[in-house]
């Protein structure tokens, strides 16, 4: 009879820890997605969203909408929202995914695949299926490729208040590698590379190359008033190019690639003539021509970003202290 009562007891015990588990599996969902203890929120998704982030299948190469996308913001988390990659970390790994070099701190999960080969990478809010990571391919200076799907991200522009948000232009050669340093550079929210102060609308690229346009490559730079200001975007132009060039700028030779400073008022004027005046005190034969703020073209797409797709330097940009 105790012998009966002790089995039935650990029938029991047995019963509860078993039920206590059950209820803690059923904080994650068929396929794995978890919850917290918190009720986390997390998006309704598709059928063909499960398949890459619940099931962790993999969506075609070159057909995801963020595979060539290149606008300034943050790429997050599609089942639960949370922020994973920052656009300055994104670039071209010419692989048909979306290619980042580096993730927001703690927002992206590292475990071993199931193929025992590669490394998944996850959310580490929610445990959705982002992709792989690779190291030592030497794409950039960081050596990492986190190769995500599309389909796993979603994407939040950045947006700056009307009263903050500041433009300036400027042309110093190449735009590739002006824009390269430009977009590194604090408070800079956006650039754009394109062409400004010619003689025609809308011009292409095959007509500046001609340099018969009296167009510029020159660069927009977007940037945050509550951060930087233009005299500081101004002295980094002058250290990231040689102003003293009167043919263009390195091996580019041509109008298209001379040095030209934009004002858009007087005093953005007068801060780039007290520039100029430090750089003369200091030697240098300043070449640098000073133009009113005009009507700026876009590039083609295929120019924007150039750099930062192709996961490159500049071959005649490199910043210089002048100052």
């Amino acid at each position: 009879m105790k012998n009966n009562l002790r089995i039935i007891n650990l029938l029991l015990f047995l019963s509860l820890f078993l039920s206590a588990c059950d209820m803690q599996a059923q904080k994650k969902d068929e396929k794995g997605r978890k919850t917290n203890d918190k009720d986390m929120k997390l998006n309704e998704l598709t059928a063909e969203e499960k398949a890459v982030i619940i099931s962790k299948g993999t969506e075609i190469p070159f057909t995801g909408v963020y595979n060539n996308h290149w606008k300034t913001g943050t790429y997050n988390c599609k089942q639960c929202d949370a922020p994973l990659y920052n656009s300055t970390d994104k670039f071209d790994g010419h692989c048909g995914w979306p290619s980042f070099d580096d993730e927001i701190k703690n927002a992206v999960k590292r475990i071993p695949d199931r193929d025992g080969r590669r490394v998944e990478i996850v959310c580490a809010n929610c445990g959705g299926h982002l992709g792989h990571v690779f190291e030592g391919e030497g794409f950039t200076d960081k050596n990492t490729r986190h190769c995500v799907n599309s389909i796993s991200l979603t994407f939040k522009p950045l947006e700056l208040k009307k009263d903050t948000k500041k433009v300036a232009y400027f042309a110093g050669g190449c735009f590739w590698g002006m824009e390269y340093h430009f977009a590194k550079a604090k408070g800079v929210t956006q650039c754009e590379v394109g062409y400004m102060g010619g003689k025609i609308q809308n011009p292409t690229y095959q007509q500046i190359c001609t340099g018969t346009t009296g167009h510029y490559e020159a660069i927009k730079v977007v940037y945050n008033s509550e951060i930087t200001d233009f005299e500081t975007l101004a002295r980094l132009f002058f250290e990231i190019h040689d102003p003293t060039q009167t043919d263009g700028q390195g091996p580019d030779i041509g109008e298209q690639y001379l040095s030209v400073a934009f004002y858009g008022s007087e005093d953005e004027k007068q801060i780039l003539l007290k520039l100029i005046a430090l750089l003369e005190a200091k030697g240098y034969d300043i070449a640098t021509g000073l133009l009113p703020v005009v009507t700026f073209w876009n590039a083609e797409e295929y120019h924007q970003r150039y750099y930062q797709k192709k996961g490159q330097k500049p071959y005649c940009h490199s910043y210089t202290k002048r100052f």
